[in-house]
């Protein structure tokens, strides 16, 4: 026997729709009694990116079973809002917000971390991996995969929408509302750890003759030992990172 109820998705949750199903509502079939968690994720959209489903109304968790004639409006993960009075579909909320990226977003994970924000990333992590240390972490998976937000296991991750790593930065950064703490150049970005500020005559023999002319301030990775100090090629990022940040 089949049944239908009516889906409506909200601002980037549309982004997983087919053309004729973006920012609108429209008749979902179904038979049996599936949750609303297997209905959202049945249209192409991720349970991980959904934070708030109101059911003809009222606020309801994934486990609720969709019936005849149901109404259902799905919302993406508020991070800058107070929804707390609703049925609030994650553990908690961010706060300290850590990434872990996959595979294929290198550097991404590189320009994250140069601008303050901690990011584990490996290329030889596969997708268990990566889930276990995003839950075990609470980190959030950045990924180009639609697949590995699907897994049932996952609670916290985005799918990013640009493929351009500078651009997938700014994605970031406005996804999360992030702008106001960005800490350029306190983290290494080659093994995420944080970076300290050093003398210039410990550091000098590390260093080339134009360097030592020409800067001052450095700062040392706690964890590889890599030196750090603010060249031209770090201001173009910073200007290209900042075009993208609302």
């Amino acid at each position: 026997m089949s049944f239908s109820a009516r889906f409506r998705f909200y601002e980037e949750l549309n982004d997983f729709l087919p053309a004729d199903r973006r920012k609108v509502s429209f008749t979902y079939s179904f038979s049996g009694s599936p949750t609303v968690k297997d209905a959202i994720e049945a249209v192409g959209v991720p349970h991980v990116e959904v934070d708030l489903i109101l059911l003809n109304g009222y606020a309801v968790d994934f486990s609720y079973r969709l019936s005849d004639g149901d109404n259902v409006s799905v919302y993406p993960v508020f991070e800058s809002f107070d929804i707390s009075s609703v049925t609030h579909l994650r553990e908690r909320p961010l706060r300290d917000i850590k990434f872990i990226a996959d595979v294929h977003l290198g550097k991404l994970a590189r320009f994250l971390r140069f601008t303050g924000f901690d990011t584990v990333y490996r290329n030889d992590y596969d997708d268990k991996e990566i889930i276990s240390l995003s839950k075990k972490e609470h980190r959030v998976i950045l990924t180009r995969d639609k697949g590995i937000l699907r897994n049932r296991l996952v609670t916290l991750g985005y799918w990013l929408r640009s493929q351009d790593p500078v651009e997938q930065v700014g994605e970031v950064i406005n996804r999360f509302d992030l702008k106001n703490q960005v800490t350029l150049f306190s983290r290494c970005s080659l093994c995420n750890s944080p970076l300290t500020e050093v003398k210039k005559d410990d550091v000098a023999r590390m260093l080339q003759p134009k360097t030592i002319r020409y800067y001052d301030d450095f700062k040392k990775c706690s964890g590889c030992h890599k030196i750090y100090w603010q060249g031209t090629h770090c201001e173009r990022l910073v200007k290209l990172i900042q075009e993208h940040v609302k």
